[in-house]
């Protein structure tokens, strides 16, 4: 049997063992998907290269820019992002070879489109950890300019959120890339204006646990469009599926 799993912690909230469990069942696939939830990366790595039927695995929070320096190799994508969210095992005479991929950028991309048609020439992004990495990235490659919010801004791209109310007029696209009201702590949410948000608003949310988080539900109120995660999910899942069988 073909193992494959997700790397992270903590991995209450995340979905990705059903999806891929689902997937295997409906497919008949002869393969299983397990949790690695550890707060040991290094010592989580070893068990994964010693396990010769894991083929490949998912890396969500907090190791998708820790896990870098112990890939043996790198997509190109995932080296300009600088956070990788799949890695293909490949196990050899001479012992496991790690790749790093980068599918968030993918499913964000492709699901971003269905949300907005036509992108808007400016987007608020919200973070800038390793998911918001790959969305910066992806939102760039649609000629898409982006102002990174952050608690603590290091550079002239990142604002910082007393910042925020003085772009909303003419940025109707706002991304929250950090865990901020992913579940349990579902009554959080990033401390934006939201009473300033109007019609012309899309949110996106990459959390999907809950369907509808308190980011989204405060910008619903104000007539924004919403949406979450969960179908980026399913898209950068698939994308990793293809990469761990081929």
């Amino acid at each position: 049997m073909q193992l494959f799993g997700l790397l992270g912690f903590p991995l209450g909230h995340s979905f990705s063992k059903t999806y891929f469990t689902e997937k295997f069942k409906a497919e008949k696939i002869d393969a299983e998907f397990v949790n690695f939830e550890s707060d040991n990366i290094e010592q989580t790595l070893q068990v994964i290269k010693t396990t010769p039927s894991l083929k490949g695995f998912a890396v969500t929070i907090p190791y998708k820019e820790k896990i870098i320096p112990y890939l043996d190799h790198i997509s190109e994508d995932a080296r300009k992002i600088g956070a990788v969210n799949s890695v293909k095992v490949e196990h050899t005479i001479s012992g496991s070879i790690l790749t790093g991929y980068n599918t968030d950028i993918l499913g964000f991309r492709e699901s971003l489109l269905e949300f907005i048609q036509t992108p808007p020439t400016q987007a608020l992004l919200l973070g800038t950890g390793g998911a918001s990495k790959a969305v910066r990235n992806a939102l760039t490659s649609l000629g898409i300019e982006v102002f990174t919010v952050s608690r603590t801004p290091h550079s002239s791209s990142e604002i910082s959120y007393n910042q925020v109310a003085r772009y909303l007029p003419n940025t109707p696209l706002i991304i929250n890339a950090t865990p901020v009201g992913m579940w349990p702590h579902i009554t959080d949410c990033p401390d934006i204006p939201y009473h300033l948000l109007s019609s012309n608003h899309y949110l996106f949310d990459l959390i999907y646990n809950p369907e509808i988080t308190e980011f989204m539900h405060r910008g619903e109120q104000q007539g924004a469009r919403i949406k979450n995660g969960l179908q980026m999910l399913y898209l950068q899942a698939d994308y990793s599926w293809k990469l761990w069988t081929t």
